[in-house]
């Protein structure tokens, strides 16, 4: 067992499948782009695809919701049941994806420990949520994997290595011998290669992640003392692990005599990815408010917020029927803009009615807005520099206050691990 929570999997890769068609974007992705989805099973068609074992967020609150997991159970099935897959055993790959834009990113696919994850609110576990968990998502996506004989990662957890000790070396460490996989993502999603991770190169990602570890290193590095170690912080995927932890904790509670020390449900497949690569820009998330009285909602937000177009630290922009208009917040009601808006959507919409999307792109949630009758609500980028500190003092951000890239930039699911005995 390693020292840190992330630690080699049994991991399993496709054999012989058209690796085009079986890698599709994480499921969380272009939920209000149905037909984005519309052209993913197209290019699908009938070939083994990674498509048919997850649930795309679109369909969640969608008629047939049941028959779609019931579906995606009997594929997972069928795919063990044809051996598709090849399992290597106490394993880790190392990643590199070509983005969209040209930029490389590296990571390392592995396993997380959930007795060392916590995504309550205040949590000093090893590794945090770095923005709220809504509960409420939860039980929807424990039906997906109840039953389940596999999971599939859209996971992407954050270490705070500006050395680049723990990832980048695995660049000079690998070799064509060893390579897994290598081609072309769908829908603009550029192109990714994969290598496995020999035993040696594994203990020197172990050293290096306890270095990073190491009490007295990480309060020296954030000028704090005495203070809980926060090595992995959630990047992308934030429901997705809270869900395997909660699916996790209730096993034990329902099986009360049984060692789960060694259960597979134990542990969630994640990739690691160094917070400084220059891969990683932090974006904000726009709000997307439809279905509301969209004058009404925006005097009283003005009114709670206190906006005018007098500056300072807070802003967001607005844009409703082709007018757009950026207003400074100054009555704040957190240590971030996202979070002050935030604050009011939710009481106005629990108050009111409407619906609430979160969009990637200042073009895409403003041709959403025309699109609904809605309005987009714009927000300022976060400075990653700013998020483990964040966390460290604070707890998690607001949800969605930040997104990694572009949404074609997100993690695509390749590599799967079974979660039943």
């Amino acid at each position: 067992m390693n020292s840190t929570a992330f630690h080699s999997a049994d991991i399993l890769i496709p054999k012989d499948c058209d690796m085009h068609k079986w890698s599709v974007i994480a499921c969380d992705q272009y939920t209000s782009e149905p037909e984005y989805w519309d052209e993913v099973s197209a290019t699908v068609g009938n070939a083994p695809s990674t498509l048919n074992l997850i649930l795309p967020e679109l369909y969640l609150e969608q008629e047939g919701v049941a028959q779609r997991i019931d579906n995606i159970h009997t594929a997972m099935d069928k795919y063990l049941a044809d051996g598709i897959f090849t399992e290597y055993k106490d394993a880790m790959v190392y990643v590199e994806r070509v983005q969209s834009n040209g930029i490389l990113r590296q990571g390392i696919v592995g396993a997380i420990d959930l007795e060392k994850y916590d995504f309550s609110k205040g949590s000093t576990s090893e590794v945090r949520a770095t923005e709220a968990t809504v509960i409420e998502r939860i039980p929807p996506r424990i039906k997906v994997r109840q039953g389940a004989p596999l999971e599939l990662p859209h996971i992407m957890i954050l270490i705070d290595d500006p050395g680049n000790t723990v990832i980048e070396p695995l660049a000079k460490a690998v070799s064509d011998n060893s390579k897994l996989y290598d081609f072309e993502l769908m829908q603009n999603g550029g192109s990714i290669k994969g290598w496995l991770v020999d035993k040696s190169a594994q203990e020197n990602i172990d050293k290096a992640l306890c270095a990073l570890a190491d009490p007295d290193t990480f309060c020296k590095k954030y000028g704090l003392s005495n203070t809980p170690v926060l090595l992995y912080a959630m990047g992308d995927g934030n429901h997705s692990l809270a869900t395997a932890k909660e699916f996790y904790e209730q096993l034990k509670k329902a099986n009360p005599d049984q060692d789960f020390s060694n259960h597979p449900a134990r542990y969630a497949l994640a990739e690691i990815v160094n917070l400084h690569s220059d891969a990683l820009k932090f974006e904000a998330i726009h709000r997307l408010v439809y279905d509301v009285d969209c004058e009404d909602l925006l005097t009283k937000l003005s009114e709670a917020l206190e906006l005018s177009d007098a500056e300072s630290s807070q802003y967001v922009i607005t844009y409703c029927d082709g007018t757009e208009a950026k207003e400074y917040i100054h009555k704040q009601t957190s240590n971030l803009s996202v979070g002050s808006l935030q604050n009011f959507l939710d009481g106005y919409i629990k108050a009111n009615g409407g619906k609430i999307d979160y969009i990637h792109g200042a073009d895409t949630v403003k041709s959403l807005a025309d699109k609904h009758s809605g309005i987009a609500f714009i927000l300022p980028d976060m400075d990653k520099s700013q998020l483990f500190p964040t966390v460290i003092k604070d707890g998690a951000l607001p949800r969605k206050t930040f997104s990694m890239g572009h949404a074609e930039d997100k993690r695509f699911y390749i590599e799967a691990r079974k979660i039943t005995r």
